[in-house]
């Protein structure tokens, strides 16, 4: 996944609009690296954003979900086998 220096431009687009132009708007997504806003009566509502932003997103939180997994392991504690936290939760595998 390499970054790319460049801005991404965004702008925004009704959903009634870019029902209308829906190819469109994935293109200038995917092809243009535009960020193009979904709204509803004037209000975000959703985002088509290129693959790499959301590349960026998962990135992040799957750094925020390690220094979590980190910051429990360093209180030290008891730890509790799997199946017991399925079984608290009602799942079954």
């Amino acid at each position: 996944m390499g970054h790319n220096p460049r801005p991404h431009s965004t702008s925004d687009i009704s959903t009634v609009e870019a029902r209308q132009r829906f190819s469109e708007v994935v293109n200038r997504a995917a092809f243009g690296k535009e960020r193009v806003v979904l709204t509803r009566h004037g209000k975000p509502l959703a985002a088509v954003v290129p693959v790499e932003d959301l590349q960026l997103i998962r990135a992040a939180e799957d750094a925020e979900d390690l220094a979590a997994a980190r910051a429990a392991l360093a209180e030290g504690g008891t730890p509790v086998p799997l199946d017991d936290v399925l079984k608290r939760h009602g799942v079954t595998r």
